[in-house]
């Protein structure tokens, strides 16, 4: 039989690697924003502290580096939420580091301060501030106006010995311009992170790479040491793409939310990121907790997850076309799950912790149903197996387990 590592090159051409993404040369960082920009989706359900809590522990044990607990400037339960999540990390020893949202406003940075302090841990303070002309037409702000708010906002944040990202808002629909003044301001007064944000889901991957090299330009001008984070919505469906652009352009730190929660259509969704940036060979986390971080997301937020949604739906793993199964049959009859894996799936079960299901259904064929009853230690004998494969062709739906059970004759 042959070995693991020498299958790919023999039994799958990859033809992704015909144009190969080269490697970034800097490690991918992830910041998940779940907890502060997803919990703005119009459905979307603010779940209580401990949810919280155990959401951001299934974040820590897949490895995303920093997540965004909130705004505390938004009110005494925002307050109490970031202080119970902060302490929790502290708690916990968690690796995850936490960060703030916040406006350029001082009165927004005082609370992040007061927490870090009272907490002993350093928040990342996340100021954001709008920078497109159609923003600025809409609000009656100036450019000066824009400037002398960003160079306060940034200098007492730092002076409070806060680091900084420094955030503009609408970024895919700036002026160059514009953004050249605003980041060289923010990055001379103290910020060690910039992000471009596509707030309304605009961009396109031309227009994402396009625009992180113009930034990293900007920003190696000033000071190079500088990190650029990428912050995508998927109002165009362009959120993953433009993940991978962003990093391929020079952003080393990614931002997304579980489920791809948040305003509008939401943001990039962390669980299919991580899927993907696994699978590029990008980063090489753990993510056998997928599942479960997703899970605690959609009870907590009150967000069901599709069951034909990738990687973490109920259907994701599960077939019950005759030919389709029959292929994954042959190969778990190898008892050979690697090839199981990846006969009929571009993205390893095994990789996220689940596995390969076959149903039976009205597309089914009689393997099928005779793997499904020794799957369970029950004996295919040829009459059991016509009766339950007689009813699911004259079914519209695939057969649940109990409907089996009652064609056998069990309980």
């Amino acid at each position: 039989m042959l070995q693991n590592a020498d299958r790919p090159g023999e039994l799958i051409h990859d033809w992704n690697e015909h144009e190969p993404a080269a490697k970034p040369p800097y490690p991918v960082q992830l910041n998940d924003e779940t907890l502060r920009d997803g919990l703005q989706g119009p459905s979307v359900v603010d779940p209580p502290i401990e949810t919280k809590k155990a959401i951001l522990r299934a974040m820590d044990r897949l490895g995303i580096h920093t997540a965004d607990v909130g705004l505390p400037g938004a009110g005494p339960r925002a307050v109490e939420d970031v202080t119970a999540l902060c302490r929790d990390i502290v708690a916990g020893r968690m690796a995850i580091r936490p960060n703030c949202a916040a406006r350029t406003v001082v009165k927004d940075i005082e609370p992040i301060a007061r927490i870090a302090q009272s907490v002993g841990i350093p928040i990342e303070a996340c100021l954001f501030i709008g920078s497109s002309a159609i923003r600025q037409y809409a609000e009656d702000w100036t450019l000066d106006m824009l400037l002398s708010r960003t160079e306060e906002a940034v200098a007492f944040a730092v002076k409070e010995g806060l680091p900084v990202m420094y955030v503009t808002e609408d970024t895919t629909r700036a002026h160059p311009e514009t953004l050249r003044r605003l980041y060289t301001t923010a990055v001379r007064c103290g910020a060690r992170r910039v992000c471009v944000t596509d707030t309304v889901g605009h961009a396109t991957p031309a227009g994402v790479t396009a625009l992180i090299r113009f930034i990293r330009s900007v920003i190696d001008e000033t000071d190079a040491t500088v990190g650029i984070d990428w912050h995508g919505h998927r109002d165009r469906g362009l959120d993953l793409p433009n993940v991978l652009a962003a990093i391929l352009a020079g952003a080393d730190r990614v931002h997304g939310c579980g489920l791809g929660i948040g305003e509008r259509a939401g943001n990039a969704a962390m669980e299919l990121m991580m899927v993907n940036l696994r699978l590029l060979g990008w980063i090489d986390h753990d993510l056998a907790g997928l599942p479960e971080y997703c899970r605690l997301i959609s009870e907590g937020c009150r967000m069901p997850i599709p069951r034909n949604y990738p990687v973490v739906g109920h259907d994701a793993f599960e077939t019950g076309t005759g030919v389709h199964a029959a292929a994954v049959i042959k190969a778990l009859r190898k008892n050979d799950t690697w090839l199981a894996d990846r006969v009929y799936s571009g993205v390893p079960a095994s990789q996220v912790g689940r596995a390969q299901s076959i149903v039976i259904g009205p597309l089914s064929g009689r393997s099928n149903v005779i793997f499904w009853l020794e799957q369970r230690g029950i004996e295919p004998r040829d009459e059991v197996v016509t009766r339950i494969f007689d009813a699911a062709k004259k079914s519209d739906r695939v057969l649940l387990e109990p409907e089996i059970h009652a064609l056998i004759g069990r309980p």
